[in-house]
């Protein structure tokens, strides 16, 4: 094999290996696409990533429906969550947590 040879078998092994990775990574991309962070609306433990002064990331919050704390949900049906006390689910942190019960 010649250095012409070898270097167009390394090139197409790469962009073989290009494509693939891309198409592995289409679905997942496509995925995060239709989510959509939803504020108050994750169990205590339950958040996805922080949202705020004082907090860290997905595993963090110490209430439910902890005010600046998210869950990714399908994009669209955030507003459309009803929360204990008739609250609904933002697309924006909110100032307060719920009212324990």
């Amino acid at each position: 094999m010649n250095r012409r040879t070898a270097s167009l078998t390394v090139l197409a092994s790469l962009a073989g290996a290009l494509g693939a990775a891309v198409l592995t990574a289409a679905p997942a991309a496509a995925e995060d696409m239709a989510k959509e962070k939803c504020f108050g609306v994750a169990l205590k433990g339950q958040n996805d990533c922080a949202a705020g002064a004082g907090t860290t990331c997905a595993g963090t919050s110490k209430v439910d429906y902890q005010g600046n704390e998210w869950k990714a949900v399908a994009k669209g049906t955030c507003t459309t969550m009803k929360l204990p006390g008739g609250r609904m689910g933002s697309l924006t942190a909110l100032d307060r947590d719920l009212p324990k019960m």
